[in-house]
């Protein structure tokens, strides 16, 4: 009386009327072009490139390692030596708040001569002296004489030099505006939430320029090195702040279009901290007539390019023509820039170069280190191949062989 469904036509009863139309849905989409995201047949897309790798036999990887240290051991010795031939010297003025109105010797671990062929009975050791200046703005000044004992052929290089300083913290690093320095409108919102956050503005007017690189701006001052003792008359050793930054560098500061009124200097140009002088000495704020300008202030370009390291030196004068003579120099240094806060240093550094660059031996030395690692381990591996060689390939050493 009752006959079972067979599987297929409940199969067919289940899926209903709709049945009929998704096979035909299906039947259209099998006819379809098969489409996928398939790489080109082309040797280098299926990675069927031919390659080579090399078989690592005693007699190709033991006169590699001699190779190598042929190669690097000439050219460590000659950047080695040539950084060796340049002249440089380093004194660190930080104390000399601490003398006296009459030249002292400067302690011996306060400065550094590095000058080929010079020994310290060739020179008198530096002196200072901490002298009251109108011009100052603390009032004082610090009076350094030093001995060049020997011509330095140009280009002569004077930098600062500060130590325990980390520019290279990220808060530090990041808080900058581009565009203001760009010379692009900026409004006082931008400037409070931006980058320069919190030293982008106070009350209703923009910090220009804004940020903590620029507001710790250097403004420590050094005067021309004078020759006191090359005869009847004192001659200056001229130098110039022009041409002390990178090329193109220049492009990325321009004058602001903002009214001065709208503005107000960074606080530590204003003396705000540790009462410490203004850094160009804006206490009062800008004016139409007295703003300050990037595009003009080279100094401001080079402490704007922040160092890697907690160690580092600026380039603040430069000689690119004349010979520094041999004698006794003198050289005043308005003392405004705190260090103490920090536990920091800072210094003058006379240098020379040469087609290496300045007095880094490191790069040799490292050329030099590499050359003779790869002797020794020539050596080593030769020794070791010679006592007990290994034939290539050896079945017998396969870990199932053991």
């Amino acid at each position: 009386m009752f006959r079972r469904k067979r599987a297929t036509d409940a199969g067919a009863g289940a899926a209903g009327p709709g049945a009929a139309g998704s096979d035909s849905a299906s039947a259209k989409e099998s006819s379809r072009p098969y489409t996928q995201r398939k790489p080109a047949n082309t040797a280098w897309r299926q990675q069927r490139l031919k390659a080579w790798q090399p078989v690592l036999t005693p007699r190709t990887v033991l006169p590699t390692f001699f190779l190598v240290g042929l190669l690097f051991a000439p050219i460590g010795a000659v950047l080695y030596y040539y950084a060796t031939k340049v002249s440089e010297f380093t004194i660190d003025y930080t104390d000399c708040r601490n003398a006296g109105s009459e030249y002292v010797a400067v302690p011996s671990g306060k400065y550094d001569y590095q000058l080929p062929g010079s020994t310290p009975s060739n020179f008198q050791a530096p002196q200072w002296r901490w002298v009251a200046s109108n011009t100052a703005p603390n009032g004082f000044v610090c009076d350094v004489q030093f001995s060049v004992p020997q011509n330095l052929e140009p280009s002569v290089f004077l930098y600062y030099k500060l130590t325990n300083y980390y520019q290279n913290h990220r808060r530090y690093v990041k808080s900058i505006d581009t565009d203001q320095l760009l010379g692009k409108e900026r409004t006082v919102k931008d400037l409070g939430d931006g980058q320069c956050k919190p030293l982008g503005r106070e009350g209703d007017r923009g910090i220009w320029p804004c940020g903590l690189i620029a507001n710790s701006m250097f403004n420590d001052t050094y005067s021309l090195p004078v020759l006191v003792d090359g005869g009847a008359s004192n001659q200056t050793y001229q130098m110039t702040d022009k041409g002390i930054v990178w090329p193109g560098e220049k492009n990325k500061y321009a004058a602001t279009p903002t009214p001065p009124d709208q503005l107000v200097p960074p606080p530590f140009w204003r003396g705000s901290f540790t009462n410490a002088p203004g850094a160009y000495n804006y206490p009062n704020g800008y004016t139409a007539d007295n703003i300050f300008n990037p595009s003009e202030d080279e100094h401001f370009m080079v402490w704007m390019r922040t160092a890697g390291l907690p160690t580092f030196r600026k380039l603040y004068y430069r000689n690119d023509n004349d010979v520094m003579l041999a004698g006794r120099y003198i050289i005043t240094i308005t003392d405004n820039y705190p260090v103490a806060m920090f536990s920091g240093t800072k210094s003058i550094v006379f240098s020379t170069a040469t087609w290496v660059g300045g007095r880094s031996l490191f790069l040799g030395s490292a050329y030099i280190a590499v050359a003779a690692l790869c002797v020794l381990l020539g050596l080593i591996f030769t020794a070791r191949h010679l006592i007990r060689p290994r034939k290539l390939g050896d079945l017998s050493l396969l870990s199932w062989n053991e």
